[in-house]
């Protein structure tokens, strides 16, 4: 940058005097960022980073891919406009030849495509109005740890209770089923007895007509719960998820925000279980790193009247524009294959990581979403012999790898788990080097730790 280029310090300090108290990123990892080439980010200062976060998973072909910026330069070029609400152009057009094409045969062959505003969260919405207009009923089922967006719809929807706490007038329709969670099982059971029970639990509550549960217009649950700790569920309990819901005339939603477009090593989550939903919602990664969300649903849902869901901005063309060349690119170079094969490598170094420390409880995830739990060794361990949780600890990591030039986020009960998130386009060279980065990293924080510990007597 020029000499008169504000420092990253410099712009730290005017955002922090600017922007809402909302803000979170900028609290752990303090970067201002001037470029950005592939997995490779580069703040006002001149350092570089190894960006595993990757917009939250949602730049799948990484920063400034030159299939991206190409497409993006034609759509400028040829004078087309730029937003068009839900008026059709050829790139719209070409967004859901794509788009269809990615999807499991099965669901594409008879998948009706609702564009939404901007975020994810706005197609969990989209979803919810969906299923509720079609079977007229109110309930929503959805799961502990989930998290769905930040709009008082999906809010409802959220496991984690601090965002909801200061919010008024919630609603008593949602309910918050049991998730199998293998480390942490909401029954205290270990191995299968916790997607099984999880899934007896979901039929008895389904079956029994003094539940409290009036008639449910959908299910929505995450493939793996990002959020909430990336927390895969076992094949097994979806399939049965997608079984119940079919047995009572229950729409299922799968989430696949962040799942979707090959980050699990498929091109959707759900292909690991083959599992056919009613309803998929979708942004992130099919915008191409640009705003754009969409809801695809069978088309017996479709009972909607012509302006029953809307939309400023899902006429996105730029959006449409970006995800076409990412769907192309992951289709065409097979980048959900690749997913599998960084994400064993990757996982590979993580397990290693964990045999050196007991504060690594649990590594796990699928392709390139994965997560590593830390937990405090030194307290007593709960009926599955797992120690508590160590939010403050899955701090200190992040800030080492922070330091040593790789950017992570954490998430999870109590904050407890680092998370995984690079674009699929990820070389052997950079996984090898967040594995190393990452040793190193919990190396130091449980050292300071143990430090701090003794100081303390």
């Amino acid at each position: 940058m020029t000499d008169t280029t504000p420092s990253t310090a410099q712009l730290l300090a005017q955002q922090a005097r600017r922007e809402s108290n909302a803000r979170t990123y900028p609290r752990s990892l303090p970067l201002a960022i001037a470029r950005a080439e592939g997995a490779i980010l580069e703040d006002v200062d001149g350092d570089e980073y190894i960006d595993c976060l990757a917009g939250a998973g949602t730049l799948a072909l990484g920063h400034n891919h030159p299939a991206v910026v190409e497409r993006i330069e034609r759509l400028l070029e040829c004078g087309q406009a730029l937003h068009t609400l839900d008026l059709t152009t050829p790139i719209k057009e070409q967004f859901v030849d794509r788009l269809l094409e990615s999807l499991p045969d099965e669901f594409a062959a008879n998948a009706t495509v609702q564009f939404c505003s901007p975020a994810g969260t706005d197609a969990v919405e989209a979803a919810l109005k969906l299923v509720k207009t079609a079977t007229g009923n109110r309930s929503l089922l959805t799961f502990q740890g989930a998290y769905h967006g930040m709009t008082q719809g999906a809010l409802e929807l959220m496991g984690d209770t601090e965002p909801k706490a200061p919010i008024t007038g919630s609603t008593s329709d949602v309910h918050h089923l049991p998730y199998p969670y293998a480390y942490r099982c909401p029954f205290g059971l270990g191995g299968e007895d916790c997607w099984q029970t999880s899934a007896e639990y979901v039929e008895r509550t389904l079956s029994n007509p003094e539940s409290g549960i009036v008639e449910p217009a959908g299910m929505i649950l995450e493939p793996i719960q990002g959020e909430g700790g990336v927390v895969p569920a076992p094949d097994e309990w979806i399939r049965e998820m997608r079984r119940l819901t079919r047995d009572h005339d229950v729409p299922l939603i799968v989430d696949e925000i962040q799942t979707g477009l090959g980050r699990t090593g498929e091109l959707y989550a759900v292909e690991h279980a083959d599992v056919v939903p009613d309803v998929l919602t979708l942004s992130k990664a099919v915008g191409g790193g640009l705003p754009l969300s969409v809801v695809v649903y069978d088309e017996s849902l479709d009972v909607w009247d012509p302006g029953a869901h809307a939309g400023t901005f899902r006429g996105n063309q730029l959006g449409m524009a970006a995800g076409v060349a990412t769907i192309e690119y992951v289709l065409e170079n097979d980048l959900d294959d690749r997913a599998a094969e960084m994400g064993e490598r990757l996982r590979g170094h993580l397990e290693e990581t964990a045999a050196q420390f007991e504060a690594v409880g649990d590594v796990r995830g699928r392709g390139l979403m994965l997560g590593m739990e830390l937990v405090d060794p030194g307290s007593d361990s709960d009926s599955l012999g797992h120690p508590p949780a160590d939010g403050d600890l899955a701090e200190a990591v992040q800030s080492a790898a922070f330091e040593r030039g790789l950017v992570l986020e954490t998430g999870g009960r109590h904050g407890s788990v680092v998370r995984f998130l690079p674009p699929l386009t990820i070389s052997r060279s950079q996984v090898d080097e967040i594995g190393a980065i990452v040793a190193e990293s919990v190396r130091a924080a449980v050292e300071t730790d143990h430090d701090r510990t003794e100081a303390m007597g």
